[in-house]
């Protein structure tokens, strides 16, 4: 899906648009989130929002893009000065921090309840989130690979393969309902195991 924002560029009334479907959507789902409400929270007119995304699907595949943009510049922010075991710590903290919060399960159920009616919505979804993942994921460890750090013959597989280990206990246990609060013992040692066992794994 092209993203909406490409003719009117964004500006202060744009960011409060997002800001107002974000809370609308986390709060509320696709479905009952009217963009009465979003305009409503958002703060602006029903034409303003309108003239940004004429369809509420537009609004919120950019919504999801938008925050999933900020996690990969934030948890696949891999910088190549640091070694895997180091880097990749850091880039599981986050996405964990990520995967733990209210808005990542918003959009998770969302797209599972929507994509079936509406197939963009999953395409988007997988599109900014982990095909993104993979690419900036991938990108650092073919840099560790040309330094010697890491063995990989198949740098996607062992890109993905990262991120589950990133979701090991925690999503199951999130999605059934189990548990949606966990200590930082807890993320702290799925972290330690998804490094530990990728480096296991790949490391040189």
């Amino acid at each position: 899906m092209t993203a909406p924002a490409t003719a009117i560029r964004p500006g202060r009334k744009y960011e409060q648009v997002l800001d107002g479907a974000r809370t609308v959507f986390v709060a509320m789902g696709y479905e009952r989130a009217s963009v009465d409400e979003i305009a409503r929270v958002a703060g602006v007119s029903k034409a303003t929002l309108y003239a940004y995304f004429p369809e509420k699907r537009l609004l919120f595949t950019e919504v999801y893009r938008t925050e999933i943009l900020r996690l990969a510049d934030a948890a696949v922010e891999l910088s190549g000065a640091n070694p895997p075991d180091i880097a990749l710590r850091e880039a599981a903290r986050r996405i964990l921090a990520y995967l733990t919060s209210d808005f990542a399960l918003a959009m998770y159920r969302i797209c599972v309840a929507e994509s079936q009616r509406f197939p963009e919505i999953g395409q988007a979804f997988y599109e900014s989130g982990p095909e993104l993942g993979r690419a900036r994921l991938g990108a650092y460890l073919r840099g560790a690979q040309a330094r010697g750090q890491v063995r990989i013959d198949d740098i996607d597989l062992a890109a993905d393969q990262f991120f589950q280990l990133c979701q090991s206990t925690i999503c199951d246990r999130i999605l059934c309902g189990v548990q949606t609060h966990f200590s930082e013992a807890e993320l702290a040692r799925i972290v330690n195991g998804a490094v530990e066992t990728f480096m296991a794994r790949y490391g040189a």
